[in-house]
């Protein structure tokens, strides 16, 4: 049934060995630059390469600054903890994201409201966010948003930019302002994606990145904060495990945490973070290509957002029903073709399952009918 998708894909990737959902592309100046710090020495959380990435992501993204971290998942705990997440403490998410981000919430011993998504974004629906608060928050007379059937505070919204396809976070931004919520977007998947001419991850209080070896850049392992002057200060000194600077003595005038990016992977990034431009234009031409194939076919191709320009990180389909999903699943693993299907929503997983949240219904339809297929830049292409 789906013969004419395996053949592009494989014609694509001139193979018909395995071929992976996304997988790095080296074709800068990764070897070099990686073979300086090892010749320097200095492989670990010191070296020139951290503060040179950290400054070309502020540059590249337009940040006030960004914080090289050890992965996405600490980059999201260690903002959260700079918002001042407590425990006890509830946090807006989407439900359909990927388990770091409530995983990262329950690292500040906080809890997940689980919101539902929009199909035309992926990420988190504004109109279902605003309809939650309206039904079950307050502020109080400190103008501390509170829920009412418990008067527990609920701290922030995290939405994530589903694929890099970015959510409408202006109208998530406005509703969080007028609830007195810290909004932290989950950029995770969204380097080089534009939302309204301006890079997702900074329109909130904070943005966070990942840099795993499967994202359109990697560091092989790491993340980043893109944040204000006086966060960055704050998180360099949390991610250094709140050391005082001194050339002799130890001292550590907080429980700080050990998540600096070391400098070997900072120097893959900066030779990847050199390609993006690159990289983005080529994963843009391959969603092009891929909406042609499927225009009248059986299945529906996601495209970007109104408003966005998407760095198209996991190409999607949308399938009619479960059956289908499958059955397209199946096809392409006969064919040593990497697809899969989205993470399963979070309030599926046992440690979640208890956690409140609304109806869910897109949620619910979405997770029955997406399947991601390659989404490497090809190598003819390069």
């Amino acid at each position: 049934m789906f013969d004419y998708l395996a053949q592009f894909i494989q014609d694509k990737y001139n193979t018909s060995s395995f071929i992976p959902l996304h997988e790095p592309r080296f074709i800068g100046r990764e070897k070099d630059f990686v073979s300086s710090t090892i010749d320097s020495t200095f492989v670990s959380s010191v070296g020139k390469y951290v503060d040179q990435f950290e400054d070309d992501l502020a540059k590249y993204t337009g940040s006030k600054k960004a914080i090289a971290i050890v992965n996405g998942t600490s980059a999201l705990h260690l903002s959260m903890l700079m918002a001042d997440i407590k425990p006890g403490d509830y946090v807006i998410t989407q439900a359909l994201t990927f388990v770091a981000t409530c995983n990262a919430i329950s690292y500040c011993q906080a809890e997940p409201i689980l919101i539902d998504v929009d199909k035309h974004t992926l990420g988190l629906s504004p109109v279902a966010l605003e309809s939650w608060l309206d039904d079950n928050a307050y502020l109080d007379s400190d103008q501390v948003c509170k829920l009412k059937n418990s008067n527990r505070t609920i701290k922030a919204c995290i939405p994530m930019h589903t694929f890099g396809h970015p959510v409408e976070i202006d109208t998530l931004e406005i509703i969080c302002n007028a609830w007195n919520l810290a909004l932290i977007e989950d950029a995770a998947e969204s380097l080089g994606s534009l939302y309204k001419n301006t890079h997702t991850g900074t329109f909130g209080l904070m943005g966070t990145l990942s840099f795993n070896g499967n994202k359109i850049i990697t560091t092989g392992g790491g993340g980043a904060i893109l944040c204000n002057e006086n966060l960055y200060s704050k998180g360099k000194h949390l991610s250094t495990t709140a050391k005082i600077p001194n050339n002799i003595h130890f001292f550590h005038d907080e429980v700080g945490f050990n998540y600096r990016l070391p400098n070997i992977n900072a120097a893959l990034g900066c030779a990847q973070l050199e390609s993006i431009d690159a990289f983005v234009a080529q994963k843009r031409d391959l969603a092009h290509e891929y909406a042609e194939l499927f225009h009248n076919s059986n299945l529906e191709f996601f495209t970007e957002p109104k408003n966005c320009r998407s760095n198209y990180w996991l190409n999607t389909v949308i399938c009619d029903d479960l059956n289908q999903r499958d059955i397209l699943l199946s096809s392409m693993t006969a064919k040593d073709i990497m697809a899969r299907p989205v993470w399963t929503p979070m309030n599926k997983l046992p440690m979640f399952k208890n956690a409140i949240k609304d109806g869910l219904k897109n949620t619910s339809w979405l997770a029955e009918r997406i399947v991601n297929i390659p989404s490497s830049p090809p190598p003819q292409i390069i």
